[in-house]
């Protein structure tokens, strides 16, 4: 199986932004536990701060990996483009959120990304990616 993750803006400060939201722990770190609990996927990553580098990894990548898991950023609740791209591709994606989003800035309660994902999987720290594959690896069997 192949898991493509996608992260957007602000995400490659994992462990120095905002640590009482966002956890202590970097990407890179928790990537590489990741791929140690699941030897059986092949797991690509693509993290960018630009809404058209995005768009551009998802209609390159989204016909041929299994499944992805995205977490857009800010750009969940502002890109109509990111959805777009998401609808074009045959890869179902899971959407997931670091914090609860709904216990945060009221902006931040609509996603253009949920109406057209397989999921939303948020609150649980990075564990919401472990979450997201764990979903797609189990929709697959």
């Amino acid at each position: 199986m192949k898991i493509l993750i996608i992260n957007g803006p602000n995400l490659n400060m994992l462990g120095v932004r905002e640590p009482h939201i966002y956890g202590s722990q970097s990407f890179d770190s928790y990537f590489d536990s990741l791929k140690n609990q699941y030897p059986d996927v092949s797991f690509g990553y693509f993290q960018s701060n630009s809404e058209g580098d995005l768009i551009d990894c998802i209609q390159r990548e989204g016909f041929t990996y299994d499944g992805i898991v995205i977490n857009a950023g800010a750009y969940t609740h502002t890109s109509v483009a990111i959805a777009d791209a998401l609808s074009a591709v045959k890869s179902p994606a899971i959407e997931v959120h670091l914090s609860n989003v709904f216990r945060r800035e009221s902006f931040r309660h609509h996603s253009f990304l949920s109406p057209v994902v397989k999921g939303v999987i948020g609150g649980f720290g990075l564990d919401s990616y472990r979450l997201a594959v764990e979903a797609l690896f189990n929709s697959n069997k």
